[in-house]
């Protein structure tokens, strides 16, 4: 066997791999998120009211910085980057704000936001090793949780069709987003290995096939579209907006607790130790800088991906230049607007069948957190007095009317800033000692 060229070696950080056999590996990754990756852009754009020849354009843009941000974090560049098989996408944690903030002030704010939020996030990143104790496990689980919550009837809005739609809450509609459904847990159920990890992308694959033979895909899009495209720089003017920015800055404060946790787990399943102070700070960074790079390119914020780290505390696959392979394929897709056109074809209604599922399982791994915490009776206390809150007065947005418009802006729609601030509050006012009784 040759030591210094193997596929044994996908099981290891830093090990040669044939080129050959580490496609299929790298590929593998791409497809357990690309439609992850992409959802947010379509669900954002259709609230936004953004053309189909924008939102094709972000989803090509989608493509490429989410594999120009995996590839920093796989090699980083200074302090940029942890260094660790971590696959990025465009985050779900901020549609729900981003679907408030965009038809209210336009979607320059939303770029002009993310673009102030990253800077502030990634600056932070370097300096976590100072903070990162403020964000205990079960103020992250209680997060987590809620973006999970949030994001329900963002899911279920699609599920009937989208925002605006004509016709939303039709029969087809609702057969399209339930076959769609269906098809992603019959595949879930009975698939083997590691596809099931493609259940998603099969659900998408047949909703899309059914809602084409119901005549309900529009291909005209497809016929303005070259063969070969650079993703456009500045396509949106940023706007700076007060409200939207400071409430954009706190969601990338969550979006951190999350990369905090992804990457803490990724080094525990993958390589069986704690993850390091300059794992943390290079992944947290890398975060922040590559989302306000994503922003010129008028895309949403970038982060860690979940389930990708799922998928590799499964496989055990993580070698850096075999998920590099996927990386790369990623950056390419970015290149042929072909595939940005094909995919906003997609009816909404086929996207909601997909993620209404994907949005249950963040609120099934939010609980999962919690209870790995352990239920003291001071855990107990942070996790339902910050959801209790978060979620029941944002449910009644009136209740914080008497409030200065810049908090409204913040907290009145939005549980997961109003659970991450009460989940930080009481964690630092709780008693420790509680944790005894």
């Amino acid at each position: 066997m040759n030591n210094d060229k193997s596929i044994e070696n996908i099981y290891k950080l830093d090990g040669k791999v044939p080129v050959g056999k580490a496609i299929p590996f790298g590929l593998q990754h791409i497809l357990a998120m690309f439609v992850a990756n992409i959802a947010p852009i379509l669900i954002v754009a259709g609230a936004c009211g953004l053309s189909a020849a924008q939102t094709t354009n972000l989803v090509q843009c989608a493509m490429m910085i989410a594999g120009i941000g995996s590839l920093i974090q796989l090699f980083p560049l200074w302090k940029i980057g942890s260094g660790l098989p971590i696959v990025m996408g465009i985050s779900f944690t901020f549609v729900s704000i981003f679907c408030v903030i965009g038809p209210e002030y336009g979607y320059g704010s939303v770029v002009g936001a993310i673009l102030v939020g990253g800077l502030v996030e990634g600056t932070l990143g370097l300096f976590a090793k100072y903070w990162r104790k403020l964000v205990s496990p079960i103020v992250a689980a209680s997060v987590v949780t809620a973006i999970g919550f949030s994001l329900l009837s963002v899911g279920a809005t699609s599920f009937g069709g989208g925002s605006g739609s004509p016709d939303f809450g039709s029969w087809k509609n609702l057969l399209l987003g339930f076959i769609t459904l269906l098809a992603c847990l019959l595949f879930q159920i009975f698939a083997k290995s590691y596809f099931k990890q493609l259940s998603v992308l099969f659900g998408l694959v047949v909703g899309y096939i059914v809602a084409a033979c119901m005549g309900v895909v529009d291909f005209s899009a497809l016929k303005e579209c070259g063969v070969i495209a650079i993703p456009r720089f500045m396509p949106f003017t940023p706007e700076f907006h007060v409200g939207p920015i400071v409430t954009v800055i706190l969601i990338f404060l969550v979006s951190a607790t999350e990369t905090i946790g992804d990457t803490s787990a990724l080094a525990a399943s993958a390589l069986n130790r704690e993850v390091t102070d300059k794992e943390i700070t290079g992944s947290i960074a890398c975060d922040g800088y590559i989302s306000s790079l994503s922003a010129l390119f008028g895309c949403l914020p970038i982060t860690s991906f979940s389930q990708n780290v799922g998928l590799i505390a499964m496989t055990k696959v993580i070698n850096r230049f075999t998920i590099a392979t996927g990386a790369g394929i990623m950056i390419l897709a970015g290149l042929f607007p072909i595939f940005g056109a094909l995919l906003n074809t997609l009816p909404e209604a086929v996207l909601g069948g997909c993620t209404i599922i994907m949005f249950g399982n963040i609120v099934i791994s939010g609980l999962q957190m919690i209870s790995n915490c352990g239920f003291s009776q001071r855990n107990i206390t942070i996790a339902a007095l910050s959801l209790s809150v978060g979620i029941g007065f944002t449910q009644v947005p009136e209740i914080f009317s008497i409030f200065p418009d810049v908090v409204q802006n913040v907290f009145a729609d939005n549980c997961v800033a109003t659970v991450f601030l009460i989940a930080i509050v009481a964690n630092l006012v709780l008693p420790k000692e509680k944790e005894q009784g």
